[in-house]
């Protein structure tokens, strides 16, 4: 395993304070990696500039690496990355979908209407859903309801 590798596994234990059940490898959020044996740096594409969770991950990926012995460990925000919900590992939105929130869908070029409102229910797995705010609990997340089992659902927003 190379040192990159080595990182990626111990980063894969760091997770998103607003999704516990998804790690920062997860979320795809992770953009370069430069370890020697002097320093390391980390940089992270936030889902969304005003994220307030930025910072709280930013201390949690340098503590889990200077815990494991790197030292000098930057963690630099990277804002040239344009972070996409394209980048969620597959593993990623299953597990938002146990977690009660329906991921977002895929997206392969400009986003339409039709995709943003192509939403499956996590509890039931109708898509006979409708947005009800785009507005959740957190920027990333929309208010949805499904006509099926009449349950209200967040969907993580297609970006």
């Amino acid at each position: 395993m190379n040192e990159e590798q080595k990182i990626l596994a111990l980063l894969q234990e760091v997770k998103d304070p607003e999704i516990p059940v998804l790690s920062v490898i997860d979320m795809g959020i992770i953009s370069g990696i430069q370890s020697s044996e002097a320093a390391t740096e980390i940089k992270m594409t936030p889902t969304f500039v005003g994220c307030p969770a930025i910072d709280m991950m930013k201390n949690q990926i340098a503590e889990k690496l200077i815990q494991n012995g790197y030292k000098n460990v930057t963690v630099l925000v990277d804002f040239e990355t344009q972070w996409t919900s394209d980048k969620m590992s597959p593993e990623a939105k299953m597990k938002l979908e146990k977690f009660g929130i329906a991921p977002p869908t895929e997206i392969h070029g400009d986003i339409s209407e039709e995709m943003l409102n192509r939403a499956r229910c996590p509890h039931c797995g109708s898509t006979d859903t409708t947005l009800r705010s785009p507005f959740g609990s957190t920027l990333c997340r929309a208010i949805r309801f499904c006509f099926s089992c009449k349950q209200g659902f967040e969907q993580f927003k297609p970006i």
